[in-house]
């Protein structure tokens, strides 16, 4: 069941649009930010609220990948596996991460603070290897790096 809060902030965006289907992302983007990620039963709650069907609101899901169908961390590690980043020192980076953690990708710390994830691509090739945790983008990323990285996400 949506929260007042999630309800109030859908109704809002859904004043912004000419028809209830174009806030699907935004809804799903208000869900998430309470709950960290978007569960079956939110996504039949948005289909509701919408008037789109279960299978619709799943489709746009599914499509984008920052919106987690899957419980996630509190922060988000995106590891970008570009051919640039790839060259440029990703597999040491990944390795590295795998090690700090004592995590794969799609898996979660222990303590719940990170989840590992590749990304296709963050947009900044010229600056390779590059990694994300929440919305900070840390980009020339050398293996020592990581340890200070790690630190100010608590």
């Amino acid at each position: 069941m949506l929260s007042a809060t999630e309800i109030e902030q859908i109704t809002h965006e859904l004043q912004q649009v000419p028809v209830k289907k174009a806030a699907c992302i935004e809804a799903l983007k208000i869900v998430q930010q309470q709950r960290r990620w978007i569960s079956d039963e939110s996504v039949a709650d948005i289909a509701a609220m919408l008037d789109m069907s279960t299978a619709e609101v799943d489709s746009v899901a599914t499509f984008y990948n920052l919106i987690f169908r899957q419980p996630v961390g509190r922060h988000v590690i995106l590891l970008c596996d570009s051919i640039s980043c790839y060259v440029m020192g990703y597999t040491k980076i990944k390795q590295a991460l795998v090690e700090l953690l004592h995590i794969g990708y799609g898996q979660t710390t222990p303590d719940d603070r990170f989840t590992l994830l590749p990304n296709a691509c963050l947009g900044t090739c010229d600056h390779a290897p590059a990694l994300m945790v929440d919305n900070d983008l840390y980009r020339d990323i050398a293996i020592s790096d990581l340890p200070q990285i790690l630190d100010q996400y608590l």
